[in-house]
């Protein structure tokens, strides 16, 4: 459903940008740094909006994979913690704090023989 609006979202605003950019076909000056040339509105604002949204593409998919990479190497994680067995010992431990600041640290609890 969410893919869906976001579709309907895009091809209305695809629909603005084509008929805004079609009132306007007068040919402009478009200065770019190294140079200036003549042309229609209409392909100065198609393009730009062309490179936006490719530029917004581009970065959404990089940040997908990154992210799906992420995934991948905690699942392996997870699997990894899930095969070991668990390290239980013999003599019961207690976290005790070690001094201000610090984090606790875990000591073998010894039970003296009465």
């Amino acid at each position: 459903m969410k893919t869906q609006g976001l579709l309907i979202s895009g091809l209305i605003f695809a629909l603005i940008i084509a008929i805004f950019a079609v009132i306007n076909v007068d040919p402009v000056q478009v200065n770019f740094l190294f140079a200036q040339t003549n042309s229609p509105l209409i392909l100065v604002i198609l393009g730009s909006a062309l490179l936006g949204g490719l530029s917004v593409g581009l970065l959404g998919i990089i940040r997908s994979y990154r992210l799906n990479r992420q995934l991948k190497a905690l699942q392996r994680e997870l699997n990894e913690l899930k095969s070991k067995p668990l390290g239980y010992t013999k003599e019961p431990v207690v976290l005790q704090e070690t001094g201000p600041g610090a984090e606790p640290a875990a000591v073998p609890v010894r039970h003296s023989a009465e």
